[in-house]
């Protein structure tokens, strides 16, 4: 009995510390996140926690403790359960500092698609740190699978606890994944005190905090449902626009030149930037050829990252900005639940085009293999199937005249008309050491041998489209060509963000070419664009037949010429919030009808002309 006694206070004294010491270690780890988030400010992680937020800071305590009990009941342990839950905070906090740091941006659920993508993952952290990580990681692991492994001893009793600790943490956890239904109660329980900032999710993590950004990220419906959406609306709207293009097409001849886009990985001009000077022009050669066609700036989604999106944009010409907020990154998110999705890809397909996209990289970034499958590409030429594969110096991408070359190889087949989607990876980051010497010398506000070294980058970039240019002057058939750069290169310190406006951080360089010079607005050099114009806009300059699709978005242009998620030009001017008059707001709600239609609703469109 005196025994029975003594197990029974133990016991007693036992679990209530086990409980403490769980709820302590969540209470650090959502500190933790919270301080990764802050950049590393320990007195915003103390106010945040403690004095302005602390109901939702707590609500994300309560998801990580589930987490917690869902990783000690898998393994049978809570010492081991509770090593892996700290492995993986440790290295969630530190990719979301890092990708904050480079993109000034927080790691989305989505972005966990990429642990896999190794290659890149050590070039943007560096090699001792990822070894690092990868050896912390794999030691936890291990010690994690021998936990299960030898929790087959368990005794009945403790197998049965296990066992149940375990159905409900994964019923809790998959009930939290649906978080953005208007049903779900931890969401309601947030919305009491969060103030959702959908348009800038830097702030949004900021005001709801690392756990409360990272679940609004989970998964939502691509579009919620414009007003008057219908089979009868949707027609209405194919058949206005489809009628005005074909008016326009019958003074148009039926051409099919080739068609050549450029997606240039982080290529910009530093010399737009208030607080960079340099010694001399880095993109020389570049200007050469913007000054005799159609060229000016491009409004990117994002800063420093976000390839996939503005590629997207361009082909499919659908906007980011449409989109709900969670709806990160399309290629991942949304078209692999896709059987086909309508874009310049289907277009000319249509029209007897051979389709070729190009990456000098590996096929699995971004989902890029199966991506390129639902737009119809005929082929996707990547690093290990590229017949030109030389690189500058110790610059460890492809060199985009390697990549013009593979696509001047593609153009000699004279057969067919050929579309080209060219993705470059030449001037990706990182930045330093790639070359021995430099030609250009910047005076700046912080990382100038970045700078330095990547207008080194852009100059080779620029001398390679200079003779990508001037070798297609030899090619018989009529070749088109879109280049733009994606987005600024996460490179500039805070002095110089903070010296210039967010619009110029978001703004890259565009050109087209016609290897002809018949573009019907080439001695404009200032225009301003978003990358889903920039298939219609090229349609237009060049006298091709247009779709009602295209038709729809010329118009639209004309009087938006630009707009992102908190950036929208119009009347000549910036601001941060749309506000339309009658003519624009017919046009905007046409848009976002279709693009509904298509990404969330009945694809009633892809049943007319509209597309064709």
């Amino acid at each position: 009995m005196k025994k029975k006694l003594q197990l029974f206070k133990k016991k007693t004294i036992k679990y209530p510390l086990i409980m403490i010491g769980m709820i302590l270690l969540v209470l650090i780890s959502n500190l933790y996140l919270q301080w990764c988030q802050n950049e590393l400010s320990l007195e915003l992680v103390v106010k945040f926690a403690f004095s302005w937020h602390t109901e939702k800071f707590i609500l994300g305590c309560t998801v990580l403790l589930i987490f917690l009990l869902f990783l000690c009941s898998l393994a049978g342990s809570l010492a081991f359960g509770s090593l892996l839950y700290i492995i993986t905070i440790g290295i969630l906090g530190f990719a979301n500092y890092q990708k904050m740091f480079y993109r000034t941006e927080p790691i989305y659920p989505d972005d966990l698609k990429m642990i896999t993508e190794f290659g890149l993952l050590r070039e943007m952290i560096g090699t001792i740190p990822f070894i690092a990580i990868l050896l912390i990681a794999a030691v936890g692991l291990f010690f994690f699978g021998r936990a299960v492994y030898k929790s087959r001893h368990l005794s009945k009793n403790w197998q049965i606890a296990r066992l149940s600790s375990l159905v409900i943490t994964i019923g809790l956890l998959f009930y939290i994944s649906h978080f953005n239904d208007s049903s779900n109660v931890l969401r309601k329980a947030y919305d009491k005190t969060a103030l959702w900032i959908p348009y800038s999710q830097k702030m949004n993590y900021y005001n709801t905090g690392f756990m409360g950004g990272f679940l609004y990220n989970l998964k939502v419906e691509a579009m919620n449902e414009p007003e008057n959406y219908s089979k009868k609306t949707i027609e209405e709207i194919t058949d206005k626009y489809t009628k005005k293009a074909q008016k326009i097409n019958e003074s148009l001849e039926e051409e099919q030149p080739n068609i050549i886009f450029v997606m240039s990985e982080s290529f910009s001009d530093p010399q737009n930037l208030s607080g960079v000077t340099v010694n001399k022009d880095p993109l020389k050669e570049y200007n050469a050829i913007a000054k005799t066609t159609y060229s000016g700036q491009m409004l990117s989604q994002n800063y420093g990252g976000g390839t996939a999106n503005i590629e997207f944009e361009a082909l499919t010409s659908f906007s980011m900005e449409l989109f709900n907020a969670q709806l990160t990154t399309p290629y991942t998110m949304l078209i692999p639940k896709m059987e086909t999705i309508p874009s310049i890809v289907s277009l000319l397909k249509n029209q007897e085009y051979q389709a070729t996209a190009i990456h000098p990289y590996n096929t699995s970034m971004y989902k890029r293999k199966d991506v390129y499958n639902t737009f119809g590409f005929d082929r996707f030429i990547s690093e290990d199937t590229m017949n030109y594969k030389e690189k500058i110096e110790n610059n460890p991408y492809i060199s985009d005249e390697s990549a013009y070359q593979e696509v001047l190889d593609l153009l000699k087949d004279e057969k067919k008309p050929q579309f080209v989607h060219l993705v470059t990876m030449q001037t990706h980051m990182p930045y330093s050491d790639k070359y021995v010497t430099t030609d250009y010398s910047s005076k700046s506000q912080g990382n100038k041998k970045a700078i330095d070294s990547y207008m080194q980058d852009v100059a080779y970039s620029s001398e390679a489209l200079k003779q990508f240019t001037t070798a297609l002057n030899d090619v018989k058939r009529r070749t088109l060509v879109v280049f733009w750069g994606d987005h600024l290169p996460s490179i500039y310190s805070d002095e110089i963000k903070a010296d210039n406006d967010e619009v110029t951080m978001h703004e890259t360089e565009f050109l087209m070419y016609d290897n002809q010079q018949k573009l019907s607005a080439k001695n404009t050099h200032d225009a301003l664009s978003s990358p889903f114009y920039f298939a219609p806009t090229l349609f237009e300059q060049s006298g091709m037949q247009m779709t009602g699709f295209y038709q729809l978005l010329t118009e639209l242009e004309k009087q938006v010429p630009a707009f992102e998620k908190g950036f929208y030009y119009k009347d000549k001017q910036w601001s941060k919030t749309l506000k339309l008059n009658r003519t624009q707001e017919e046009l905007y709600d046409d848009y976002r009808q279709i693009q509904y239609d298509i990404v969330s609703g009945e694809s009633y469109s892809l049943k007319t002309e509209f597309f064709k």
